[in-house]
Order: C-alpha cells, then sequence, then structure tokens
C-alpha cells in the first residue's frame, strides 16, 4: 500500500474523497439503515484510500461468473443484503471458488441460504470479490467508546482475536507515528515481524491503514463502528479483504463542555476564595456544619467567612446569617452541610449571590439512587452558572491558601502535589497517608458523584498552577474521557499526572467477541488511551500515593542509563530485576569508566553495573563511587543498594549521601537517585532523611525505589524530555 498522502492529526485533514462517503451515508439515513452493504463499504473504503480486492456486484448467475473470469480466479462470493448483517451465520459466504461452475453453484447458494435466513430481507445481489491471502491475518476497526468516543483498535486477526483478545487501542483520530506505536503495542508484535523464516510485514502499510480509518470515523461520527477483518498483511502492503460498517444516527449527547478559559475562571475562585459561605455552619458539635467552619477558621484561612443558619445569631465566633441572601459582601464559594433535600433551594440563592463555586458535602443523591434529585441540583447550577464540586464528598484542601474547606482535621503540609479521589473512603486514606509521612501537598480534593466538576477540569486548573509539580489522581470512571486526555496531553510536558484506575477486572469488562465494539474491555480501553495521554497509571493506592509524594522530588532523567551501586550482592540482583520489570535499562559501563570504579572498591568487590562495593567498606567508599556516578555525564540515574553495617551505619550511610547529592547539585548535576536500604528498624528514620534531601528512599524494598524511578522515566518519556 502506498504511503498516505495525508496523515491527519485531527479530522478534516485533505486527500480524501467526504462526498463521496456523505452521500452513502446519507442515503443508508433516508432508508433508516444501520449498517452497510458491502458495496458501500468498499465505497467508504476507497474514498478514503483503504486497499480493498477487485470485487463486482452480481444479480445473477451468469454476472457472477462473468465477474469471476475477468477478476481472476479463485474468488469469493458474499450475499450483499441491508437487512443481513452477519452474512456468515445467514450462511451468505462461500470461499476459494475456482471454477465458473463453482462460482455458479455457490451464487445459487448463497442466496437460497440468505432468503431462507430471513424471508423478508432484501438482497441486492451477490458481492464476487477476488481472493487474497497469504501474509498475516490483522484486524484494523474503529468502535464508539462511552467514555472515549471514537477509538481505533489494532490486533492479530482470524481466530486470535478471539482466543488471545490482543489488542491495542488509541484516541482517533491518531497520527502516524501513533499509528505505528499502536502496532508495535500488541503483545504479539513480534509475529508481525516474520516468525521461522517468514517475510515481515510492512509495518508502516498498516500504520496508514489506521490514520485512514482514523481520519473516516472522526469525519463521520455517524459511524459507530468499523470492522477491517480480516486485514492481509504482508511485505507488500495491507488490503482489507472484509468490511463492515455499523452506524448510529442519533447518537446520545456528551457531557457539557467548557471552555479552558471558563474553567480556570471558576476554579482560581474556588481554589483562591476571597470569601466563603457555609451553608448549614452549626454550634453543635459532632455536626458536618460545624466540623467544616471550624476547620476553615482554625485551618488558618484569612477570606471571609460567613456561616448561614436562620436559627442561630453567632456560629463558631461570627456572625450567622439566615440566608446567603443576608450576607454583605461577595461570596466566592458556598460550601454545603444540609441535607440533600434541601440543596437545590439554597443553590438558587448561592446562584444568585453570584459564587462560583458550591461544595456539595451531602450525599443522598445519584449514590443512592436519586439521580433526578442530583439532575435537579445541576440544572440550578447551570441556571446560574455556578460550578458543582461533588455531591458526597468530604469537601477540598488548598494548602497555600490555608483553605481546609471539608469535615475532616485540616492540613497544613505544604508542597507540590495535587491529590484528587472519587471515593470518599480513598479521600480518607490519602489524607492519614499524607498525615504519616509529611507529603507536602497543594491540595487534596473530594469529586465523588461528580455532577459537574471532574477529573478534566481539575486538571486543567492544577496544570497551569504554579504551587503544583505532579498531579495524583483516583478515579473509578472518566465522565469525559476525550476532555480528560486533551487536558493530560496539555499538561504531561510540565508535569506528571498519575492515575489509579480502579476496576481492572473482567468483571467491568464488556463480553468479549470478534467484532470491533466487543473487544473494547473497559480496562484495556482505559490502559492504552491513558498511556497515548502520557499519564503514568499507577497499579494500587500505595504507588499512587508514593508517586504523588516522590515524583515531585525526583529531577527529570536526561537520558536512559541507570547504574546500580550496591553494599550487598543480593540487593544488586534484585534491583537489576526491578529495573526491567520498570521498563529501564541497566547501563552498559564503558571501559574507562569501569576502571574508575574498580580504583574505589575491593579486588574482591565487582565491578560492572551493578557495582558491588561490599558490604564491608567505610563510608569513604559509598561516597566515592556514588560521587563518581553523579559525576560522570554519560550516567543518567543512579540505584543505591545499602546494606546495614557496623562499618558504616544506616544514619552516617543516609547523611553522606544527602550530603554529595547536594554538592553535585550545588554544582549543577542534578540526576534522580534513589535509594533501598536494608537492616534494622535505624534503617527507617535514614530512609526518612534521603527523602527530606531530596533522595527517593524505602526501608525493606527493593522493589519501590525502582519502581518510583521507572514512574519518573514513563512521564519523561512521556513529556519528550528524553
Amino acid at each position: 500500500m502506498a504511503p498516505a498522502e495525508n496523515t491527519p492529526s485531527s479530522a478534516g485533514a485533505p486527500g480524501y474523497d467526504r462526498d463521496a462517503v456523505r452521500a452513502v451515508l446519507d442515503r443508508a439515513r433516508a432508508e433508516d439503515r444501520t449498517a452497510l452493504t458491502a458495496p458501500e463499504g468498499r465505497a467508504l473504503a476507497e474514498a478514503y484510500g483503504i486497499p480493498v480486492p477487485g470485487e463486482a456486484l452480481a444479480a445473477s448467475a451468469d454476472e457472477a461468473v462473468s465477474a469471476a473470469v475477468e477478476l481472476g480466479l479463485p474468488v469469493a462470493a458474499k450475499i450483499v443484503s441491508p437487512d443481513i448483517l452477519h452474512k456468515t451465520d445467514a450462511g451468505g459466504v462461500a470461499i476459494g471458488l475456482d471454477s465458473p461452475q463453482a462460482v455458479r453453484e455457490a451464487y445459487e447458494r448463497v442466496v437460497a441460504n440468505a432468503r431462507a435466513h430471513d424471508p423478508g430481507a432484501r438482497i441486492d445481489g451477490v458481492q464476487i470479490q477476488r481472493m487474497v491471502g497469504g501474509g498475516t491475518e490483522v484486524l484494523v476497526g474503529a468502535t464508539t467508546d462511552p467514555t472515549f468516543g471514537k477509538i481505533v483498535v489494532f490486533g492479530l486477526g482470524g481466530v486470535l482475536v478471539e482466543v488471545l483478545k490482543d489488542v491495542s487501542f488509541r484516541l482517533a483520530p491518531v497520527t502516524r507515528e501513533e499509528a505505528l506505536e499502536q502496532v508495535g503495542a500488541i503483545r504479539a508484535a513480534e509475529v508481525l515481524d516474520g516468525v521461522r523464516g517468514g517475510e515481515a510485514v510492512d509495518r508502516g502499510a498498516l500504520a496508514d491503514l489506521l490514520v485512514r480509518l482514523s481520519a473516516l470515523v472522526t469525519d463521520f461520527p455517524e459511524i459507530a463502528e468499523a470492522d477491517l477483518n480480516p486485514v492481509f498483511a504482508s511485505a507488500g502492503g495491507a488490503i482489507a479483504a472484509d468490511l463492515r460498517f455499523v452506524l448510529d444516527f442519533a447518537p446520545a449527547p456528551g457531557p457539557k463542555r467548557f471552555e479552558r478559559e471558563e474553567i480556570l475562571a471558576a476554579m482560581r475562585r474556588i481554589f483562591r476564595p476571597r470569601s466563603i459561605a457555609v451553608i448549614g455552619a452549626s454550634n453543635e458539635a459532632g455536626k458536618i456544619g460545624n466540623s467544616v467552619i471550624r476547620n476553615i477558621v482554625d485551618g488558618g484561612y484569612e477570606g471571609e467567612v460567613y456561616p448561614v443558619n436562620p436559627k442561630a445569631d453567632e456560629v463558631y465566633g461570627r456572625t450567622a446569617y439566615r440566608s446567603i441572601a443576608d450576607v454583605p459582601g461577595e461570596v466566592d464559594v458556598a460550601v454545603f452541610a444540609i441535607p440533600a433535600k434541601f440543596v437545590a433551594g439554597a443553590l438558587e440563592e448561592v446562584g444568585a449571590k453570584g459564587a462560583a463555586g458550591a461544595v456539595l458535602i451531602p450525599s443522598g443523591f445519584a449514590e443512592t439512587g436519586e439521580q433526578e434529585l442530583q439532575d435537579e441540583v445541576l440544572a440550578v447550577a447551570r441556571k446560574h452558572g455556578v460550578r458543582l464540586l461533588g455531591p458526597n464528598i468530604y469537601g477540598y484542601y488548598y494548602t497555600p491558601q490555608k483553605l481546609s474547606a471539608t469535615f475532616c482535621t485540616p492540613y497544613d503540609v505544604a508542597g507540590g502535589t495535587a491529590l484528587t479521589s472519587q471515593s470518599g473512603g480513598i479521600g480518607m486514606a490519602i489524607l492519614g497517608y499524607s498525615r504519616s509521612t509529611r507529603t507536602g501537598v497543594s491540595a487534596i480534593v473530594g469529586v465523588g458523584n461528580k455532577a459537574d466538576i471532574d477529573e478534566d477540569d481539575l486538571l486543567t486548573f492544577f496544570g497551569q498552577d504554579d504551587n503544583t509539580d505532579a498531579i495524583a489522581m483516583h478515579l473509578e470512571d472518566l465522565k469525559d474521557g476525550r476532555a480528560f486526555v486533551e487536558a493530560a496531553r496539555e499538561v504531561v510536558p510540565r508535569k506528571p499526572v498519575v492515575v489509579l484506575k480502579a476496576g481492572r477486572t473482567s468483571a467491568g469488562a464488556r463480553a468479549a467477541g470478534s467484532h470491533t465494539g466487543a473487544l473494547a474491555g473497559d480496562d484495556k480501553v482505559y490502559d492504552d488511551i491513558l498511556r497515548q495521554a502520557g499519564v503514568v497509571r499507577a497499579p494500587g493506592l500505595s504507588e499512587l500515593l508514593e508517586y504523588g509524594r516522590a515524583l515531585p522530588v525526583l529531577p527529570a532523567p536526561a537520558g536512559e542509563n541507570v547504574v546500580i551501586i550496591t553494599g550487598a550482592g543480593g540487593s544488586g540482583v534484585l534491583l537489576s530485576d526491578a529495573v526491567v520489570d520498570n521498563g529501564m535499562s541497566l547501563m552498559e559501563i564503558p571501559p574507562d569508566l569501569d576502571e574508575a570504579f574498580r580504583a574505589f572498591i575491593p579486588p574482591f568487590g565487582a565491578a560492572g553495573n551493578p557495582v558491588d562495593i561490599t558490604g564491608g567498606e567505610p563510608p569513604s567508599t559509598y561516597e566515592k563511587t556514588i560521587r563518581l556516578g553523579l559525576e560522570d555525564p554519560r550516567v543518567h540515574a543512579l540505584i543505591l543498594g545499602y546494606w546495614h553495617t557496623i562499618v558504616t551505619p544506616p544514619m552516617v550511610f543516609a547523611e553522606l549521601v544527602a550530603d554529595v547529592v547536594e554538592q553535585a547539585r550545588a554544582a549543577g548535576i542534578d540526576k534522580p537517585v534513589v535509594a533501598s536500604l536494608s537492616g534494622d528498624t535505624e534503617v527507617e528514620a535514614a530512609s526518612a532523611h534521603l527523602f527530606e534531601h531530596g533522595v527517593v528512599a524505602y526501608p525493606y524494598t527493593t522493589e519501590r525505589p525502582v519502581q518510583v524511578l521507572g514512574a519518573k522515566y514513563r512521564w519523561a518519556r512521556a513529556a519528550g524530555l528524553l
């Protein structure tokens, strides 16, 4: 297949015959059809430069024979009917027809089978198609995902698709670079390079096919699903032997979209409010309204705080107001601590007051089946231009403003990590972990039911927030996956975005089958498209929290060369395994650097990589080898393995490493350094000391520090820094 004349990075690239496609789709719409016939599918393919075999439509057995002779035997015969979507199920396909008589008999047979399958079906004729084969069968497809919209699919074809489910997904439209990466992302990609002397396929031709199909479904959203299966790929190109297009002319409307500046205008007032009203503020200990106002005031928030309580003159030392309408000044944010059934009425007053945001702590909405009540509240918010956070949340923190608008305890360890959670329980874990590890945060935010504000709004704000260096998000779903990807793509080049996506198991996936739409198991789609967006996915809660804590501490690597320096051979082996497991590579130490390391280690130690200085060495050996690794520009990251010894006690090790790293940074050398400390309980304090001085360190584990470094590398690659 020839290279694409125009490789689109978005819909609407020139070089495609859109008028031809529009004519086919308009005819199908006029006939109230939800699928295209094979000749119509061929018309779409030709309009977008998708190679298909020679074929002709026959209205009689004689025409079928003539077409077969002209195309060249062998051929396949396929029933053409707008009412029969699955031709094989209807007995409407015959292949390998190698003589005129075989073609004649096949024509009569597939027509008879189709009439028996559906006596009322319209039959336009029989498609006579030149047989293609050889090479490798692959699937190229597109579908409409409920979260991400149009996505393209690639995998091995035939029965392998059904058995292995080995497919990769990307958001449409794809660039040629993305398409090439997608082709290589399946587990069995080596098959495409030829096995047991087989010929390698033209990956570029497959990438071009993905680009063209992705442009087609993007340009024409009414194409709900497209299957090119099988596609025969070889060294000479790729050709789609069978096409299937499913249409939907009345798709469900997507979530409301806000412009970037609209989002930022509201978010800046919500996270940097000059004034806050607490609807349902209370003097009664144990009430949510009491906890919220107490936390806001005691947390050190310096703006105006207005309690709203019709039954009190004063709440927590401040004048109380019967209604927010009675508040004398402007209000940026209203925090709701009243029962769900009263929220809509109070929100009307909040909207009339001109507030930018409403923080809905109460439960009792969609999560309990009260979707109509939640919809009513959202409608009120939309009418007044108020953005909703929640409902059913613990509130939110923003440490630069000393803001703790929550019924949980205040949090005051300011730092660069913004943490969000869809679940209140996970939010409590985030809060407790942050407190126990003294993780510096810019924000902790609950999103709950996500009636309005969701992760893409928060990404948009934190992406431009000078107080935020990394964003870590727990989510169970995305309301608008495409908006999230767009926001992530804008943020990732500057800051790591880490996501813990709950629901990875097959219980949340659709039943799998051979068709493109059914292959889109929820988690696989999330996994591939989040990776396409440059997001670092955390496998579990502890990793999400650790990545959120550690990634802002680590500088970005400048290259792929990782060196391990260890005082114990056993930890060196485990650290080496972890490097490979986390997608990094150990540096091949050049002879001059190897000789330099050997000058500092005993004869029974081992240079190479890992550099094993052995366990009985004094602090100076650690210092000299680590300094060498930092100062050599060919080394891009260091992993340190420490073994507790009397000669070099844990805190001595920690202090010398911190000093060496600090001196290197003062000299303009800033490389990521992580450490694994093995030993008695003293290694805990030593690890904490290292963390405080910019070295990500953990006691009792070889896996975790390398895992964190691997996450930093994944972000650096996605950000285009390597």
